[in-house]
């Protein structure tokens, strides 16, 4: 611009002021009332000196131009220049007004993270090249093209390896192809060493049970994390281990002090299982798989965990790194008592010594050709566990893909990598799962012209049959890192196991994702329907939701991260795969689980995942479901109330007590997170897509919202699972309701004033959250 204006006087001078000081060639046609009268200058150079009369150069510039003008000339020039200087001046704005756009286009903030935890990076760098050129539906597309069944077929046999325990040489050899494929996609790989303890079977000393004098084996499979040593005592059936199971036991009067208990696997975790028995003071747990849940195991080993929690029980809240300061500690999770897995020839020589009441007609009946019994007090049974507990080093497996505007921001894809056995259906078809999306996506931004806005980052973990050891010590480590970073993880782990039907469990804030997704994958069993078409039914969520169990690989993403977290799997109609765990999680059985379409189911679920991955990387505000989340909030808060009416009715609790025991606080809260859900949805609508700080700011609200629903008040060390509606604990919604039945029954454990202090700071939890998810603190609602 100022050249420009520099020009313009330059050339007035020249017309009103004389000969100018400089000249350059330059020709000014003016056609006004026909006047082609012209001015012509000439600067005269090197190669365009001529020789003067003598033969020497000639060094004077020369000009010529016509003696003499009209006075009206003088006026048209006068006109031209200023119209040359108002155009200039034009062209100068609209070239600066240009620049000043493309510093505010939301879709060209870049960033840039090869290591997303250790190298932050400043988010707002900015290129208009960054601008997708791709819109969701050829997205979609081409994603699909890449994600063959044939391609994953073969990634399947490269990854399937007879064994592959946490720490051993064959989980390095597939750390290091893994890491090997991230290298060959330019994905700027790198590697996590962790030095976790485990246990193993001792090689010397085998584990034992015995009834009475008689052995009744050596189980050759175990329980992680089990106390070691021999304890004895009577021998009681209680069913699968559940609460209402032990209720029973103990309403028959059976006292499970010193007892021994025997129980079936599944529907909840071993480690729940064990926990629950602690708590009734027993001495030793024996888990059986039972022919009604495992009609094809005869007498296979179960392999499993029994720490309630998840990482590293001896470095609970902090990272097991290589020379960390570790304290003498360990988690509150690890159960105290003896646990082991026995078959089911093992289990039926036990009930047939068995005596006194038979089991309730309502616990379903079990397939053994015994009849099951509760026990009685001659039942003695021994159970010796010697595990070993050693320290392994791990490696966690990652590679990123950089998004092109907000690259510090990023999806985290993970799979599990390890396993007892061959651990097909649990590891090896996730892990291919993992390597084959990094090489799709990887190629659609290297050959297709797809620019993610933000970034995903692909995990392989290792001692995940510990219970997400390597996933869960990555957290510890870089829990500060992740926050307001890490926005979504989509676990892969057992995606496939059968080929009836479709789960998933889910953060609420991922529902509507889940269900846009559903609506877009093509079904492996009828090309013609999505997947949504195919298992939802009369209620989507119905058929296909469920809670997120403890000891699924995405809990701790959710409720010690505070990351809204995804798995799914194509499964069974009823019942679970039932070779998790044993040394016939196969090739074979899993392929005749899914009619020997593994792959090709195994292609549907990439397409799945991979579609919520790129949805959420592709557009400009986050896919995040605020108002489902308030939904299962106020669903809380209603049977909260309820029980509060119930316990003024029952005059339990003194009349003192219960005159400041309300749910206006708690009910006020939760009414303010839902004003700030539909404030930050009608933002949502209403933003400029271009406005690169805005997109920005609702984003960062978003990913608050499921962070914020970590209690501050509870330690991460003693409570590692703080989350207050998903995670584990007095501090949870869950927690105040069975409080409230408690006092209501007047037990023991019951007490008023503790459940006073435990709901005021609930709902401050979730007060926070909804200040959090307003934004600006002059947006916040006090009236609280």
């Amino acid at each position: 611009m100022a050249a420009t204006m520099d020009h313009a006087r330059s050339t007035i001078s020249k017309i009103f002021c004389g000969e100018p000081r400089s000249y350059m060639r330059f020709n000014l046609a003016q056609n006004i009332e026909g006047d082609s009268s012209q001015v012509e200058m000439k600067l005269s150079n090197d190669d365009e000196e001529a020789p003067n009369s003598e033969g020497a150069p000639r060094h004077q510039d020369t000009y010529s131009r016509r003696p003499s003008r009209p006075a009206k000339n003088v006026i048209f020039y006068v006109i031209g220049v200023l119209l040359i200087f108002v155009i200039g001046y034009l062209i100068g704005y609209l070239t600066n007004r240009r620049q000043d756009l493309k510093t505010v286009d939301c879709s060209s903030d870049s960033d840039s993270d090869s290591d997303p935890e250790n190298q932050p990076v400043t988010p707002r760098a900015t290129a208009i090249e960054a601008e997708p050129t791709l819109d969701w539906s050829d997205i979609r597309n081409i994603l699909r093209g890449k994600l063959s069944a044939e391609a994953l077929r073969g990634r399947l046999r490269e990854f399937s390896l007879s064994s592959h325990e946490a720490g051993s040489k064959e989980d390095e050899l597939l750390a290091n192809t893994v890491f090997s494929a991230f290298k060959t996609y330019n994905m700027n790989p790198w590697t996590d060493e962790h030095f976790v303890k485990l246990q193993s079977l001792s090689s010397g000393s085998p584990n034992k049970v015995r009834f009475g004098a008689e052995e009744i084996g050596r189980p050759a499979g175990y329980l992680a994390y089990s106390a070691s040593g021999t304890k004895e005592g009577r021998v009681v059936y209680a069913h699968y281990g559940q609460p209402e199971d032990f209720k029973y036991v103990a309403d028959m009067k059976i006292d499970l002090a010193g007892s021994v208990v025997l129980l079936r696997a599944g529907k909840i975790s071993f480690a729940e299982k064990v926990a629950n028995a602690a708590k009734l003071k027993a001495v030793a747990v024996l888990i059986y798989p039972d022919p009604v849940n495992y009609s094809n195991i005869q007498n296979e080993a179960l392999y499993g965990h029994v720490h309630l929690g998840s990482g590293d029980p001896f470095t609970p809240g902090f990272p097991s790194f290589n020379h960390t300061q570790f304290p003498p500690a360990q988690s509150s999770g690890l159960p105290g008592i003896l646990a082991q897995t026995i078959t089911v020839e093992m289990a039926a020589k036990i009930f047939q010594k068995m005596g006194g009441a038979n089991a309730p007609s309502f616990w379903d009946e079990g397939r053994l050709p015994v009849v099951y019994k509760l026990g009685s007090e001659n039942d003695t049974v021994s159970v010796e566990v010697n595990n070993v507990l050693a320290e392994k080093m791990i490696h966690n497996v990652f590679g990123v893909i950089k998004g092109f505007v907000d690259a510090d921001r990023y999806v985290v894809i993970g799979a599990q990598r390890d396993s007892w056995g061959p651990g097909y259906a649990k590891s090896t078809v996730g892990t291919t799962m993992l390597v084959e999306l990094a090489r799709a996506i990887s190629d659609m931004v290297e050959h297709d012209g797809f620019k993610p806005r933000r970034s995903i980052v692909f995990a392989s973990w290792s001692a995940g049959e510990y219970g997400s050891v390597g996933a869960t010590e990555w957290l510890e480590g870089y829990l500060a890192s992740l926050n307001m970073k890490a926005f979504t993880y989509i676990n892969l782990d057992g995606a496939v196991t059968g080929s009836q039907t479709f789960k998933a469990a889910a953060s609420p804030l991922l529902y509507r994702l889940i269900q846009t997704t559903l609506r877009e994958v093509i079904s492996p069993k009828a090309s013609e329907k999505t997947l949504f078409e195919e298992v939802s039914g009369s209620n989507w969520e119905l058929s296909v939701m469920e809670p997120m169990r403890m000891d699924d690989s995405a809990y701790p993403f959710t409720a010690f991260s505070g990351i809204p977290s995804v798995s799914f799997r194509f499964t069974k109609s009823a019942g679970e795969y039932e070779f998790l765990g044993t040394a016939q999680d196969n090739e074979e059985r899993l392929s005749s689980a899914t009619e020997g379409r593994t792959a090709q189911f195994a292609a549907s679920a990439a397409q799945f995942a991979g579609q919520m991955a790129l949805r959420l990387v592709h557009d400009h505000l986050l896919r995040l479901d605020v108002e489902r989340y308030g939904i299962k909030v106020r669903s809380y808060v209603a049977q909260i109330n309820r029980r509060i009416d119930q316990l003024r009715q029952s005059n339990v609790v003194s009349a003192g007590k219960l005159e400041a025991l309300t749910v206006n606080w708690l009910a006020s809260a939760v009414g303010s997170f839902r004003r700030a859900s539909s404030a930050i949805i009608s933002d949502m609508q209403n933003s400029d897509l271009n406005d690169v700080e805005t997109c920005r700011i609702i984003n960062d609200r978003l990913m608050g919202v499921e962070h914020n629903f970590l209690s501050p008040y509870v330690s991460a060390k003693d409570v590692p699972f703080r989350h207050v509606v998903f995670g584990s604990g007095s501090h949870t919604l869950a927690a105040l309701v069975e409080h409230l039945n408690a006092l209501k029954m007047d037990a023991p454990e019951s007490d008023t004033d503790l459940f006073r202090n435990q709901f005021a700071l609930a709902t401050w939890t979730i007060q926070g959250c909804a200040n959090t998810l307003a934004g600006n603190v002059w947006a916040l609602d006090n009236e609280i």
